[in-house]
């Protein structure tokens, strides 16, 4: 896998008003980076642009790149940058399989092969047999699995969260906590996490503390 690099990014609103910046960072395979700081100094407009859907409202400046190629001038299906937000997000008139389905790679051929690829990833999550499952059925839990296989299934090269526990009750917010770190270091995944709960932190993770411009400062915790 590749380093994830933030170059010299800025968000500014349309009247000129600076708002967040400049960041400079690297997210290294594996590593968790978590972006904090209070609402509105700009954390998930960060995401936003990183996925390919800068908001009208702001003008953003800086590179995004994973290792050698820049990414940030590339149409979002090409930049392999997956995002998990709180709301699971499934097709409802999806099957689980179909929604897995809708992400696979289509270097993924074949509806057998495809069939087979969908099975895998269930059966690693504790999901087996749930290929027909409508996703109305779901547990709160299963839904949040589904919806981080349904990311990790389309291979992606670095994967964002925006406050993806925050819906969840304390027990499950723990497992899946575990489960999404777990097969970030398995897959060897740069993260980059929007959080307000410290405790959403892995405890070898890496945290920027935003602050609104000119006076945004990194904090390494």
């Amino acid at each position: 896998m590749k380093t994830l690099s933030i170059k010299n990014h800025t968000i500014t609103k349309v009247d000129g008003t600076p708002l967040l910046g400049p960041l400079t960072f690297d997210i290294k395979p594996g590593q968790v980076m978590t972006l904090m700081g209070v609402s509105g100094v700009g954390k998930s407009t960060v995401l936003n642009w990183l996925i390919g859907a800068p908001q009208p409202m702001f003008r953003i400046e800086g590179e995004a790149w994973l290792e050698d190629q820049r990414i940030d001038q590339l149409p979002t299906e090409q930049r392999r940058v997956g995002i998990l937000f709180q709301d699971d997000l499934l097709f409802p008139h999806f099957s689980v399989g179909d929604n897995l389905a809708y992400a696979l790679p289509a270097e993924t051929k074949g509806k057998k092969a495809r069939h087979e690829a969908i099975e895998t990833v269930l059966n690693s999550a504790g999901l087996s047999g749930f290929y027909d499952r409508d996703p109305a059925t779901l547990s709160g839990g299963q839904r949040a699995r589904i919806s981080l296989l349904r990311a990790l299934i389309a291979e992606p090269q670095a994967l964002l969260m925006d406050e993806p526990f925050s819906k969840l009750d304390s027990t499950l917010r723990q497992q899946f906590r575990n489960f999404v770190y777990e097969r970030i270091i398995e897959r060897k995944i740069p993260t980059l996490l929007v959080t307000h709960d410290a405790e959403d932190i892995p405890h070898d993770g890496k945290v920027l503390e935003l602050l609104a411009a000119p006076e945004n400062a990194k904090k390494g915790i």
